[in-house]
């Protein structure tokens, strides 16, 4: 492809896509496409000659876009929103047209260091210590995702907990890592692949009512395993659960940690960028003062698309110690001067994309003020929901929403508890198959309950007041069904 070629082609996909912008609301939140229906529409064998690139965008309208549930859709509410703002998919379009692969400071020096003044300026704006900053002990850096970061986390916490002998012989004793039964799978996931092992991963109880992890029995299992011989590696705060954004106590936590010598990893992917508002700062109370390591992720509530993870730690020796493998043909000047920091030696894989340019697009295009504009246009959409939820007799509030994720239940009167979860679960899925919104499920205290998250960057007031009457003329529909 020529450069005129793809200068011209190039406009016709920037024009497809904010054609789909502006007419994203004409299309079914949830795809309709059964199993195989794509692949029934795609040639089994690749074309022997090279086909134009009108075909391809013909293609999207034709097989693709059936198969698209659509994320930036103001009626999509089902997972934590997918930011894919204008500035940030014209920063990731920069990102790939220059094709950098900054897995050293040497192989592009703009890549590494623009990373680290993007990751001191989201700190700046999320109210982050100190110590997070790039120039002091610890910093921060793009991960591709929260279980890569947590991924990462967990080998740095091990490398620091046994002095770095798992990462030079394997583990040889019992190594153990803590998290609650509302941590985000991704925790054990890192465990198995650490070698730590699923069985080694404590669960600590949660307050029944909040669903906050319990410092007390975090105290009473470390005490209890460090007397059976067994490493304590990490413990895992959440800020914003995904079932339910509970936040545990981070600085009781802190407190543990901190007497037993074991490494906190604080996961705030959701909740972690509502406090670039001054007054939501109040969730990362603790941080400060206790957490090793801390994620939050602006691809979903921050308006940059996926893939954008921001990980910061307290001390970068821990991480790069258990990262770093130099084999000579990476070896170079710049790195061997220590004066520049080679990312590879932050994160799991070896090869990076020049990730931060699109996060630098959104800061620069929004400005503090729109992003804090942004997020509590959320809190508030939230925040009506769930009163007029909580102001009707025919359906149960879990409790008032901390940030943009609200959880609730259709009473069903007359129903037992698994009667009315059954019931629940058959009114998502008419709902969800109607195309005209997208939730998703959870449980807690035993009872399934609706989630509804918001946070897309088209939705308003019209599309929450429209999704919560479509919600209670589904569920009266529902149970005039089984009225005799």
């Amino acid at each position: 492809m020529t450069p005129d070629e793809f200068r011209r082609y190039g406009k016709q996909v920037i024009d497809w896509i904010a054609d789909y912008q502006e007419k994203i609301e004409s299309y079914p939140v949830l795809s309709r496409a059964r199993p195989g229906d794509v692949l029934a529409d795609l040639p089994a064998h690749p074309p022997e000659r090279g086909e134009g690139f009108e075909a391809v965008l013909a293609d999207m309208d034709r097989v693709v876009m059936p198969g698209v549930t659509h994320w930036q859709h103001p009626d999509f509410f089902a997972y934590f929103p997918s930011g894919a703002s204008g500035p940030s998919i014209l920063g990731d379009l920069l990102s790939a047209g220059l094709g950098v692969q900054g897995m050293l400071w040497a192989t592009s020096p703009a890549c590494t260091e623009l990373e680290t003044r993007v990751l001191d300026w989201l700190a700046e704006l999320l109210g982050l210590p100190e110590r997070f900053r790039g120039d002091g002990p610890g910093g921060g850096v793009i991960q591709d995702s929260a279980s890569g970061a947590a991924l990462a986390a967990v080998v740095a916490a091990l490398h620091r907990a046994d002095g770095g002998a798992a990462g030079r012989h394997g583990i040889a004793r019992r190594c153990t890592l803590y998290v609650s039964s509302q941590t985000h799978s991704s925790l054990e996931k890192a465990a198995r692949i650490a070698g730590i092992g699923a069985a080694n991963v404590r669960v600590v109880d949660v307050d029944p009512a909040t669903l906050a992890m319990d410092p007390a029995h975090l105290d009473a299992l470390l005490a209890e395993d460090a007397a059976a011989g067994a490493l304590p590696v990490m413990v895992c705060a959440t800020i914003g659960t995904t079932s339910t954004t509970a936040v545990d106590p981070v600085p009781a936590i802190g407190e543990v940690c901190r007497r037993h010598g074991v490494w906190l990893h604080v996961d705030a992917a959701y909740a972690g960028v509502a406090a670039v508002c001054p007054e939501l700062r109040g969730i990362n109370d603790g941080v400060a003062e206790y957490a090793d390591s801390y994620v939050t992720n602006p691809h979903k509530w921050l308006l940059t698309n996926f893939d954008c993870t921001a990980m910061w730690v307290a001390d970068r020796e821990p991480l790069v110690g258990a990262l770093s493998v130099l084999p000579e043909y990476l070896r170079n000047r710049a790195s061997a001067s220590g004066e520049v920091i080679d990312y590879r030696d932050w994160q799991i894989s070896l090869g990076r994309r020049f990730r931060a340019l699109k996060l630098w697009s959104v800061i620069r295009w929004y400005g503090a003020e729109g992003l804090r504009e942004h997020v509590r246009t959320g809190v508030r959409l939230a925040a009506g929901l769930a009163s007029r939820i909580a102001a009707d007799p025919a359906f149960a509030l879990l409790e008032e929403p901390k940030l943009s994720l609200v959880c609730f239940r259709p009473r069903w009167d007359g129903l037992d508890g698994a009667e009315a979860d059954a019931a629940t679960l058959r009114l998502m899925e008419r709902l969800n198959a109607s195309g005209d919104l997208y939730l998703t499920h959870t449980k807690a205290g035993g009872r399934v309950l609706l989630r509804v998250a918001i946070g897309a960057a088209g939705t308003t007031d019209a599309h929450v007041d429209a999704a919560w009457r479509r919600i209670r003329e589904g569920t009266a529909a529902l149970a005039a069904e089984r009225t005799p």
